[in-house]
């Protein structure tokens, strides 16, 4: 899910959607408005779940949208290889998740993780 709010609103550490992906922001640098024309903002921002650094440049007063991250817990119900599988602690619903390399090592069954949730995508904290 997404919102829109106005560009000047924007702040860093917040998130904004570019690309159709949900990205956090890195940098917001505003220029003066010239002679015929409005402030302008360049955004730069890195992808929550690709890691791409994106940027954009809009008018200050554009709209932009703005994803909705959750954070959310769930309990380790299986391991094979470096896919796990979890259980959401609310709604009990069970999906899959590719673990990184490093911290394969900590998981276990029965344990509680941490995971991040935006637009569909999912991704362990």
């Amino acid at each position: 899910m997404k919102e829109q709010t106005e560009v000047g609103k924007l702040k860093e550490g917040r998130y904004v959607v570019i690309d159709d992906e949900p990205c956090r922001i890195l940098g917001i640098a505003t220029s003066k408005p010239g002679k015929h024309g409005a402030a302008k903002a360049r955004i730069d921002a890195v992808g929550l779940f690709d890691g791409v650094k994106r940027s954009i440049v809009n008018p200050v007063s554009a709209k932009i949208y703005v994803p909705l991250v959750e954070r959310k817990s769930g309990q380790v119900l299986s391991r094979a290889g470096n896919v796990v599988q979890l259980m959401d602690m609310k709604e009990y619903t069970m999906f899959e998740l590719v673990v990184p390399e490093d911290r394969l090592a900590t998981i276990e069954a029965g344990q509680e993780l941490v995971y991040i949730e935006s637009m569909g995508k999912k991704k362990l904290d």
